[in-house]
């Protein structure tokens, strides 16, 4: 092989290096940040199935492949002893779980507030609730001692969890804080 004057290839280094750099910057400016397609994986509450969904579409009012039901609804969900797991771990995005009782009166007060939150947070966190008195297996081992207990979850783990009734800004301002 031919060697250009000088007996070393640098210059074509350089040139290759620029037109990396160049087709990344080419790239960044044609294909927004919603058009590469990032993906946000959603466990479904009715039948436990992950799901995933464009980011750029979590508005858009997202089906469960499975079963055909809203992913986020814009309402709590309902989990039981059967999807609080798979949800919890498999949802990207925040899950904020409220564990209440049908005879807890701060519980019930609380319940509209919490329905609030979940239509402002709809494409920012999935809202759930958790009936202690029919899904004691998921309060016990979330050690649930008092209620209403709230408890959000990142990528399948506990981040943040306060006790007591709080009106739907409120819950908001938590949500948002924890990050």
């Amino acid at each position: 092989a031919d060697l250009p004057a000088g007996g070393h290839i640098a210059p074509a280094g350089r040139q290759i290096r620029r037109f990396v750099r160049l087709t990344g910057e080419l790239r960044e400016n044609i294909m927004p940040a919603q058009a590469r397609m990032d993906y946000v994986h959603v466990g479904c509450a009715h039948c436990a199935t992950e799901n995933r969904i464009a980011a750029g579409r979590l508005g858009d009012g997202p089906k469960c492949g499975h079963c055909g039901e809203l992913l986020l609804p814009g309402k709590p969900v309902e989990l039981s002893d059967a999807t609080y797991d798979p949800v919890i771990a498999r949802t990207g995005l925040p899950v904020l779980v409220d564990f209440w009782a049908p005879w807890c009166g701060p519980c019930r007060m609380m319940a509209p507030q919490f329905e609030l939150a979940a239509r402002d947070l709809q494409t920012r966190a999935l809202l759930a609730k958790v009936n202690t008195e029919e899904a004691q297996a998921v309060a016990a081992r979330a050690g649930i001692r008092a209620i209403p207990t709230l408890v959000l979850f990142r990528d399948g783990r506990e981040v943040a969890r306060t006790s007591g009734a709080m009106d739907a800004r409120s819950l908001i301002q938590w949500v948002n804080k924890q990050g």
